[in-house]
Order: C-alpha cells, then sequence, then structure tokens
C-alpha cells in the first residue's frame, strides 16, 4: 500500500507539539504546513475556549 503524498496530523489532546513532529518523522513525513482553530463549548449560556486545535500538515519525505 502506498503512503499518500500529504497527510494532516492532529496534536493530540495530551501530546506536545515535539511529540506529534517526531510521531509524523516516524511515519515518514515532514511538516510543510500548520493550522490552528479554538474549540469551544458553552458554559452559563457563553461560548468559552476550551482549547485550541493544532495540525501539521504532512508530506512524503522521499517526496522531496
Amino acid at each position: 500500500m502506498t503512503k499518500k503524498k500529504q497527510v494532516w496530523f492532529d496534536v493530540e489532546e495530551h501530546e506536545t507539539i515535539e511529540q506529534c513532529l517526531e510521531r509524523m518523522k516516524k511515519e515518514g513525513y515532514m511538516p510543510f504546513g500548520r493550522r490552528e482553530e479554538p474549540i469551544f463549548h458553552e458554559v452559563n449560556g457563553q461560548p468559552t475556549v476550551l482549547r485550541q486545535k493544532i495540525q501539521f500538515k504532512g508530506i512524503l519525505i522521499e517526496e522531496l
């Protein structure tokens, strides 16, 4: 099975950015882009930021 040329990797809730980047490297990808978006939840009827969702776009290392 061939790997996809580009894959988005989520930084898991209990994972550091460095751990995510290391996981990408082990799977044969290097970071090529990053995006973030807030995750909201409702407190007393008001939207409140729960945490930040971080994703890295990985490209196959052998494609370079």
